[in-house]
């Protein structure tokens, strides 16, 4: 199926201060999800950030934090965001399609994914967009959350699938400022 901008949500899971730096490649993933976040920003779509047990491992990085509203900012102490309800109450009834990035693969990202699955929200996975502390949990976390019904998609994939159709302003603004 493919990704629609009116379905989507933009779903940023656990990038946070004291877990980053111990996330293998998580200069890249950081990059990636700021990279999705401001795609959602120019094109329109919803965005949902979350943090888990923030006094414990820290807030979103500033540079990070910084583009979300504090609305769409959830805080949670259960690993998957949909356990304790709110990520539920803050998507849009209209939005099934949750496009997910974050940390880490095979906790928070793929327990959240797997609840959202069984709840019949449509799930695609920005690969370039997660990372966990070890790479074959990532990898792990991938096959299962693909067996179990997500998609794995890459940046490309995303931006043209939201963007729909070329021959407009804002083609070109997504050409210019995000497809390299």
């Amino acid at each position: 199926m493919k990704i629609l901008p009116l379905n989507s949500t933009l779903l940023v899971i656990d990038i946070q201060e004291k877990l980053l730096p111990k996330i293998y490649d998580g200069e890249n993933v950081l990059k990636d999800v700021i990279w999705s976040v401001d795609l959602a920003k120019t094109i329109g779509i919803s965005m949902i950030l979350t943090e888990h047990c923030p006094d414990k491992i820290g807030t979103t990085p500033a540079v990070l934090r910084e583009k979300f509203d504090e609305s769409d900012i959830i805080s949670k102490s259960y690993f998957s965001a949909v356990s304790q309800g709110n990520l539920l109450n803050c998507i849009q009834k209209e939005r099934k399609q949750i496009i997910v990035v974050g940390t880490e693969a095979h906790i928070c990202v793929q327990q959240t994914v797997l609840d959202l699955l069984q709840i019949d929200y449509e799930v695609f996975i920005l690969e370039s967009a997660i990372g966990t502390r070890n790479p074959d949990d990532k990898m792990r976390a991938i096959d299962r959350m693909k067996q179990n019904g997500a998609e794995i998609i890459t940046k490309d994939m995303l931006a043209f699938e939201w963007l729909e159709k070329a021959d407009t302003a804002l083609f070109k603004t997504i050409l210019n400022n995000f497809i390299k």
